[in-house]
């Protein structure tokens, strides 16, 4: 039974899985608390100001890395066991009674997440484009964010009817996005502490989804039937362009200890059905948009949509009830002839929209000891889109490296939209060799409790020298020469020379 609900969760993972605003292998095995322990070009993302002090290690160029992941509010092995009975009943107990029941509890938690929400992220860093070199790094980094929500009133009518709540909101939520963002990071550094930035340009790929402001749906219910409308306009954006900042600083080494803060995408935005490389290189051999030859393209149903295409769904729900059942007119919607729109402007060019890129404030600390680090981080979005939301979430990281050559990782995070997170991860560093891999339970913290999962890997290589993590003891001055005993002699009989007193040295007529 176990095993029929672990593959139910995986296939339902991998059937809305699309095939942070950077993340790596060892921040996902620390729980996210990376903003002043980040290393060479995976500071950036987190803080770009920690490039100040890898001044004096070597380059870091990536070979290869991969980030998926995915987190709902609902769906895990628990909640599938706690309704696996035939039957959901509610006694209308409040939370901590004996008869809190089962349905109940989902209901709660259901509204409390707005409905039922989904997230998945996937992160493919080009190979050979992150390179690192002292206060400085190129990036290249590509992101695929999916994120849709079915709405709280669809899940109630469905669990407990339509008592109390005549009048339903069935809005669904949903958009796709695909960006690559090419950035420059340095970093200078100062006395006391250092700051960075990193200059980003963003290359839209592709947009879809539900345009909020104006797409709406509801389901009205009477004692006598029921009826409702709902029109959802999806919009698509075909290449696009924007830019975006970055902005960090962080304190110097203070007996082990450091601090710092970052703003993620201070500036950060998308404009697209901009002209540019993406639809260039999507159009085919015809360089004609929006039709078989393309590499890719949106469809509905079967009609492609070009660039200059929109879908205006809507439909209608007519006095449903026991005697109009068998009538075939209670649901209609608009003729598919008519739910293909060109969106294009008065003067007859395609429109442009404007998305803000997701912005990240972080707070953090760390202290570094012989064999542990600790790290910790507070932060929050200023917006509940993509990769960011509004509700703080603190996380900590403990990494051991008293094996130097196989690095041992646990973070802890809670808070924020996956509530709480356990993460497991480890490395292999041996010359020029970084190896680092983790994974992370979302919204739980156990694989039984858990309602999403992140795994991370990464391959990079530096040079021969590799690069040590260990502070080195006498602060990095030049050990002294070695000398042998003959001047060791020399210099002693030198120093008791010069310390005899006057009165002892002999006068000239004594030499004489």
């Amino acid at each position: 039974m176990i095993f029929r609900r672990i593959f139910i969760i995986i296939f339902l993972m991998l059937g809305f899985a699309f095939s942070q605003s950077k993340r790596d292998a060892r921040s996902v095995a620390m729980a996210g608390a990376y903003s002043t322990i980040a290393d060479g070009i995976f500071a950036v993302g987190y803080n770009p100001a920690m490039l100040a002090y890898q001044q004096d290690k070597p380059f870091m160029l990536q070979l290869f890395g991969l980030d998926f992941g995915i987190v709902g509010n609902w769906l895990s092995l628990s909640n599938l066991n706690a309704i696996s009975g035939d039957t959901l009943y509610s006694k209308g107990e409040k939370p901590g009674s004996p008869n809190y029941d089962n349905k109940t509890a989902l209901l709660q938690e259901l509204e409390d997440g707005g409905g039922m929400n989904y997230f998945q992220d996937l992160h493919l860093p080009m190979p050979l484009m992150n390179y690192s070199s002292g206060n400085m790094a190129l990036t290249t980094n590509t992101l695929v964010l999916q994120n849709y929500r079915f709405p709280y009133g669809l899940l109630q009518l469905v669990l407990d009817g339509n008592a109390d709540n005549p009048d339903i909101d069935m809005t669904m939520h949903y958009e796709v996005m695909g960006v690559t963002e090419y950035g420059f990071t340095f970093a200078v550094p100062f006395e006391q502490l250092s700051i960075g930035f990193t200059f980003k340009y963003l290359q839209g790929l592709f947009y879809f989804g539900i345009d909020p402001d104006s797409s709406s749906a509801n389901l009205v219910t009477t004692d006598n039937a029921l009826y409702g409308q709902g029109v959802y306009y999806f919009r698509q954006g075909i290449g696009g362009s924007g830019i975006g900042v970055d902005i960090g600083l962080v304190s110097k080494d203070i007996n082990g200890w450091r601090f710092g803060f970052s703003i993620i995408n201070a500036l950060g935005s998308i404009t697209w059905n901009k002209e540019n490389l993406t639809k260039d290189i999507l159009d085919g051999a015809d360089n004609i948009y929006g039709n078989e030859d393309d590499l890719f393209h949106f469809t509905w149903g079967d009609q492609i949509l070009n660039d200059s295409m929109a879908v205006r769904y809507v439909y209608t729900i007519d006095s449903v009830n026991a005697s109009t059942l068998s009538n075939s007119n209670l649901f209609t919607n608009n003729d598919p002839d008519e739910q293909v729109i060109y969106a294009l402007d008065e003067d007859g060019n395609l429109p442009e929209f404007k998305m803000d890129y997701p912005s990240i404030f972080r707070l953090g600390m760390s202290y570094n000891m012989d064999d542990i680090l600790i790290s910790s981080d507070m932060w929050t979005g200023f917006t509940n889109t993509m990769f960011s939301n509004k509700g703080w979430r603190w996380s900590m990281g403990v990494e051991t490296t008293k094996f130097e050559s196989f690095p041992l990782r646990i973070g802890y995070a809670w808070g924020g939209s996956d509530f709480q997170e356990l993460a497991l991860g480890f490395g292999f560093h041996k010359g020029p060799i970084i190896f680092d891999f983790g994974f992370a339970f979302r919204n739980g913290i156990w694989i039984h409790s858990m309602k999403g999962i992140n795994l991370s890997t990464q391959l990079t290589i530096t040079s021969f020298k590799s690069r040590k993590v260990k502070p080195v003891e006498d602060g990095g001055a030049p050990a002294p020469e070695p000398v042998d005993e003959q001047t060791v002699e020399t210099s002693v009989e030198n120093t008791e020379s010069e310390e005899l007193p006057e009165e002892s040295l002999p006068d000239t007529e004594e030499k004489q």
